[in-house]
């Protein structure tokens, strides 16, 4: 073969992939390695399948399932439309992006969440401080949370425990 080809270990040592990863992508559909040897047991790779496999794994990385990682693949293998294969891969970009930001407008909420229940303890251990021993002033707070985040600032709502 005068064309550049790869070895399944050659693929799996570029890409940081075990071999049993590659064989299940090839079990999906998204590789499709020639077969040669005996009994076709061995699998050579051309440029193509490395070029899917790299683009399989920046998918993964966005976060696309492997089903609309085959369908954009196989959408650029046929010989179909350019700007209807264009249109279908903005969609699906799209879907995914709006999933993303659903997440991550979730994830934002637990945050503020979290912050206003640390604000509310912060508050509620500094009367506690203050009841136990009223002639010593209550130590200060922390004003650094873990990771380097601030307190939220006083004006902040903050919700009292219901005596």
């Amino acid at each position: 073969m005068s064309a550049t080809t790869y070895t399944i270990g050659e693929l799996a040592q570029e890409f940081d992939l075990t071999t049993r990863a590659i064989r299940f992508y090839e079990d999906v559909g998204l590789l499709a390695p020639q077969r040669c040897g005996p009994g076709g047991r061995q699998r050579v790779f051309t440029a193509r399948d490395r070029t899917r496999l790299a683009l399989t794994l920046r998918a993964k990385r966005l976060g696309l399932s492997l089903n609309e990682v085959r369908e954009i693949l196989d959408m650029y293998d046929s010989p179909r439309d350019t700007e209807a294969q264009l249109r279908r891969f903005l969609g699906v970009l799209g879907e995914h992006r709006a999933r993303l930001q659903a997440q991550l407008d979730e994830l934002q909420a637990n945050l503020d969440e979290v912050r206003e229940q640390e604000a509310q303890a912060r508050t509620s251990l500094a009367r506690a401080q203050r009841r136990a021993s009223p002639e010593a002033p209550a130590g200060p707070l922390p004003d650094t949370l873990p990771h380097g985040e601030t307190q939220p600032p006083p004006a902040a709502r903050v919700l009292t425990p219901s005596r």
